[in-house]
């Protein structure tokens, strides 16, 4: 699948902000089910935009501007083509041991009720890819998913007491449980093509676990799925905050109004003769 995505985010800040340092984890890189055609940041601002590398593998783009700012726009724009790996994520950049993400995060820890919770969801099964599969399901079957609800402040313990959540939420519940259960777990952010209604203003957000025989392979609680070729895989870290699109810094100025707006379209199959 060809899929042309435009990410808009407008920064307001009243009164003006005396300078802006930001951190932007928006750019996909390509692997074997994902290809980056082309792609582009930019800021509206004549500010500073240098592009490097986190420890996670993740493209980040710094800007900062020093300077009274009263509002600018960050753009993400670009075009990746997919295939539908059945999840399975291979060719990726992978700076990190895979036991690196069995550590415990601040938003994917798992108390004792979620402790309780994972281990009553896989029962009694001994085969690694099942019991992944059925805590998928058993996330997707306890919590109501609000597709424009803010992340939980509390991460996975606060999102499994209110039985409800976005996507982060829900990815931070199959992390902290997936993690409990000895399987190295990371938290995913990207774009989804939906298959009918509006795409989510944002960034989307699953898991990634570690088998024994695929290796890393997605898992979409929110949806009961592992990710096909609807995804568009940008970002890894041990929960949210580590793949967050922003990490910002702002100097004086006075509340942050932030407003962002996704178009993402499939583009037409070209015919084969």
């Amino acid at each position: 699948m060809r899929i042309k995505i435009s990410h808009q985010t407008t920064f307001e800040y009243s009164p003006a902000a005396r300078s802006v340092i930001q951190n932007l984890r928006l750019t996909p890189r390509s692997f074997e089910s994902q290809y980056v055609m082309r792609w582009r940041v930019s800021v509206d601002v004549d500010g500073s935009l240098r592009q490097s590398e986190d420890s996670l593998g993740n493209v980040v783009h710094a800007f900062s501007y020093r300077g009274l700012t009263e509002r600018f726009t960050v753009a993400a724009v670009g075009e990746v083509s997919t295939g539908d790996a059945i999840g399975v994520v291979r060719g990726a950049v992978e700076p990190l041991p895979e036991s690196m993400f069995l550590r415990t995060s601040p938003l994917a820890q798992a108390n004792g009720v979620l402790r309780e919770f994972a281990r009553d969801a896989v029962g009694g099964s001994t085969d690694p890819i099942e019991r992944l599969h059925l805590l998928m399901h058993a996330v997707h079957e306890t919590l109501a998913f609000e597709a424009s609800a803010a992340e939980a402040k509390g991460g996975a313990v606060e999102a499994f007491a209110l039985r409800r959540g976005g996507a982060a939420d829900f990815a931070h519940i199959f992390v902290a449980c997936a993690r409990w259960l000895g399987v190295p777990t990371r938290f995913v952010s990207g774009y989804l093509v939906p298959r009918e209604g509006p795409p989510p203003q944002g960034l989307f957000a699953w898991a990634e676990a570690m088998t024994p025989v695929l290796g890393w392979v997605a898992f979409d609680s929110a949806h009961d799925q592992c990710a096909d070729d609807r995804y568009v895989r940008v970002a890894v870290g041990f929960d949210s905050h580590s793949a967050a699109p922003f990490r910002i810094s702002q100097s004086g100025g006075g509340g942050e109004k932030i407003d962002a707006s996704v178009r993402i379209e499939q583009a037409a199959a070209q015919s084969q003769n």
